[in-house]
């Protein structure tokens, strides 16, 4: 058995000797290839817990040529990002994945356009095996990029060039079911009796505001232009296009929130006017966002979208891509989850 130095940090040929196999058998193992019986992985996994092994980073790259790492980049400044709960809740659930397979996350903000250079010399530098996007808008270069590089990607919410699953086969996203969603938000608001009903949406650069705005429309398609306000997915865009509406139309006697966050500023401005929630308006928003859905006043029915889940199926169809599940290496399409309406004080 080669020596080892006090010290000295153990190799993959120390490895192979304490388990009695060969030097190949040991890195086929380390490096997660097939065709060594069960038996040997079990030795050489008990030498590497043993001798204490830590595979060398460039040689395993080398072998592999995977690095280990994916890049998740987020579409929004960073003030957005640390207010926002969806963030960190897609954030958490993509890391939960990623961790199940061992690999590195590398976080990526756009602050501005500029940014977006810098990320493309990244992504083309071969730091990263794949990426996961989320939050674009229909301007965004980020497509163009990956692209252009060859990168592999997965995109969280329908991107804008397909109008829904199976349209572009060749690209694979995650993303609920927004109009679905919106049309049950309306439907619940006219199950309480409210005839005046208001949209605060997101901003229509981005898909999942767009699908929202439509579920409205499907339920109420002749609703007046002036029951829409568009706002910014943040509490002050919500509690400026509630007072926008209110200004327009005083009967307004129902809103739908297009997240929570605006819906939580839409009940703000209710209280100043002097409206009680759900006595002379009804409030729904969107995203079940917790614990601000349930800490609000009133606590906010809300439509719930599997925010975590979404990140951990985007995470796991990106693995499956690059190989790391169930061999699977052409884009997997789109997956759109389910949504349900969330009953609480204020609809």
């Amino acid at each position: 058995m080669p020596e080892q130095r006090p010290g000295s940090r153990p190799t993959l040929e120390a490895v192979a000797a304490h388990a009695g196999v060969s030097r190949a058998t040991a890195s086929r193992v380390v490096n997660g290839g097939d065709g060594v019986r069960a038996h040997l992985v079990e030795r050489v996994r008990t030498a590497i817990r043993d001798l204490g092994y830590v595979p060398n980073h460039a040689a395993r790259t080398l072998v592999t040529r995977r690095t280990g790492a994916v890049a998740v980049i987020i579409a929004e400044p960073e003030a957005r990002i640390f207010s926002d709960p969806f963030f960190s809740r897609q954030v958490r659930g993509i890391s939960k994945e990623l961790t199940a397979h061992d690999t590195q996350l590398v976080l990526l903000l756009v602050e501005d356009r500029g940014d977006y250079d810098r990320i493309e010399r990244y992504l083309a530098g071969g730091h990263v095996d794949g990426a996961l996007a989320f939050s674009l808008h229909t301007d965004d270069p980020l497509p163009a990029i990956t692209r252009r590089i060859g990168m592999p990607t997965v995109y969280g919410g329908r991107p804008c060039w397909t109008a829904g699953p199976g349209e572009d086969a060749g690209v694979a996203y995650v993303d609920a079911d927004n109009r679905g969603g919106a049309r049950d938000a309306v439907r619940h608001l006219l199950a309480q009796g409210r005839r005046r009903i208001a949209h605060i949406c997101g901003p229509l650069d981005q898909t999942s505001a767009a699908d929202r705005l439509n579920g409205y429309r499907d339920v109420l398609p002749s609703a007046e232009a002036e029951l829409v306000a568009v706002g910014d997915f943040t509490p002050a865009g919500g509690a400026r296009a509630m007072g926008e509406l209110l200004d327009r139309d005083g009967s307004i006697d129902g809103v739908f929130a297009g997240n929570d966050l605006m819906a939580t500023g839409a009940l703000r401005v209710l209280r100043e006017r002097g409206r009680s929630v759900p006595g002379d308006v009804a409030v729904v928003g969107f995203d079940d966002a917790q614990p601000l859905a349930e800490s609000a006043d009133p606590p906010l029915t809300t439509v719930r979208q599997d925010i975590e889940g979404m990140g951990r199926t985007m995470a796991r169809l990106l693995m499956e891509t690059l190989g790391g599940g169930a061999g699977r290496r052409t884009p997997p399409g789109a997956v759109i989850t389910t949504t349900a309406l969330v009953r609480r004080a204020s609809a």
